[in-house]
């Protein structure tokens, strides 16, 4: 049986040229390649360490936002996401990515737009978790925020810092 993405054995219907004269990868095989490269498990190491301490920032001003302040728990979860998303950007521009040579003004709309999506299925997940899993606040959050992670390196690794091919 043929795979519908494939047209005349080329992924994604790609018709081999002269000027593309490469086949690009299906997305299992860019990922099976990814992981078989130890930089890419660095960089993964990294981006945790730095979300580690983002999570860190979230959790507390999450847990000041709702306990002290008694606010709902989105507003605080949204008020966490601000304070760490821009620690976080920071840390993985400039350690996990090394991605000083781009444009920071680049960088940092592409960040919080990976950032923003992540956070809109965190906060749905949170939402889940208190509303009908009778989870408690501080505890959903620091669940939905580890849930969230992984889209959340992938859109920054190969969006916001990925390399570009260069211009011939």
């Amino acid at each position: 049986m043929r795979d519908e993405a494939t047209v005349g054995g080329v992924p994604g219907g790609a018709q081999p040229t002269a000027a593309a004269p490469s086949k690009p990868l299906r997305v299992h095989a860019r990922v099976r390649h990814g992981l078989r490269r130890p930089h890419n498990w660095v960089q993964l190491v990294k981006f945790s360490l730095v979300g580690g301490s983002g999570y860190v920032v979230n959790l507390s001003v999450f847990t000041f936002a709702v306990a002290v302040l008694g606010v709902h728990h989105l507003v605080a979860a949204t008020a966490a996401f601000v304070v760490a998303v821009t620690n976080n950007f920071w840390w993985n521009r400039h350690w996990t990515f090394r991605a000083r040579d781009g444009h920071a003004g680049f960088q940092a709309a592409r960040f919080f737009t990976v950032s923003i999506g992540a956070f809109c299925v965190q906060a749905g997940m949170l939402e889940l978790l208190i509303s009908v899993g009778e989870v408690p606040k501080v505890a959903a959050q620091a669940t939905s925020v580890v849930l969230a992670m992984p889209l959340n390196f992938v859109g920054n690794k190969m969006w916001t810092f990925g390399r570009r091919p260069s211009r011939r």
